[in-house]
């Protein structure tokens, strides 16, 4: 469905019916909603999903304003109100991860946990203008988003059409929504604002990322969270949601459970 927020763009949003918590996952820098298609498909059928495409990318308007964290996650709060959600539990993958944290610092009414999949952490990137210029132009072309699949996004390889699917939707994005993250949202430090976030958090990494390292992890987001835990998946990189679906899920489906028990 698409939903017009009341700051001006339309976003596409995959919503599915269920019992409470929903799931509301958010995309990587260069992803979609369909990135979490694996995760939705190996959980069970009664969980309730929304999953948007953010701002700029995918199917969602091909709007010019708004591409910062705090734009980004009023975006994913309006989506929120827009569907009446009730009760529900953030997912973020890596700058969705970060958006994710802003959202959970804010402590919105309904939210009752949090799950970080190869999230970034809530510092500024330490990386020179020049490397993060560099990131943007790694979007320009399939040769270069295969480059980037082969030598930095994946520990496990992905099917063929899995990277088809990543070529579309990295070539999709808007040039405002592709400078958004290594210019802006990369550079903005929640650390502070991350100290507020009260719900429990679940926190994914694959122990071959090398973009959100696990080290990383550890030292810049694990000390900041009051209520968290580490699960480290072996041999998986940074898509998670595409290299390691099923293991991904039943730890997000427990995850649940447990809210769901008290």
């Amino acid at each position: 469905m698409f939903i017009t927020l009341p700051s001006g763009p339309t976003l596409f949003v995959h919503e599915r019916h269920g019992d409470h918590p929903t799931l509301v996952f958010l995309h990587y820098y260069g992803g979609s909603s369909r990135t979490w298609a694996p995760i939705i498909e190996a959980l069970p059928r009664d969980m309730g999903v929304i999953a948007p495409d953010l701002r700029g990318w995918g199917r969602s308007e091909r709007s010019t304003e708004g591409h910062t964290l705090a734009g980004y996650a009023d975006d994913v709060e309006a989506v929120l109100a827009n569907t009446q959600v009730g009760e529900y539990v953030l997912v973020g993958h890596s700058m969705g991860g970060k958006i994710a944290q802003l959202i959970a610092s804010r402590r919105p009414a309904g939210l009752r946990g949090v799950v970080l999949v190869a999230p970034a952490p809530p510092t500024a990137l330490a990386l020179p203008l020049e490397v993060r210029a560099g990131m943007v132009a790694a979007y320009d072309t399939r040769e270069s988003i295969e480059g980037a699949l082969e030598h930095v996004l994946t520990g496990r390889p992905l099917t063929p059409q899995q990277r088809e699917q990543v070529i579309e939707d990295s070539m999709s994005g808007t040039p405002e929504a592709r400078l958004a993250w290594p210019m802006e949202i990369s550079q903005t430090d929640i650390t502070d604002a991350v100290r507020r976030i009260e719900v429990p958090v679940l926190v994914l990494s694959g122990d071959t990322d090398k973009v959100d390292t696990t080290d990383t992890l550890e030292a810049e987001l694990m000390p900041r969270l009051a209520h968290a835990e580490l699960r480290v998946l072996p041999g998986v990189g940074h898509l998670v949601p595409l290299e390691a679906p099923e293991e991904a899920a039943r730890s997000i489906a427990a995850f649940v459970e447990r809210l769901r028990a008290g």
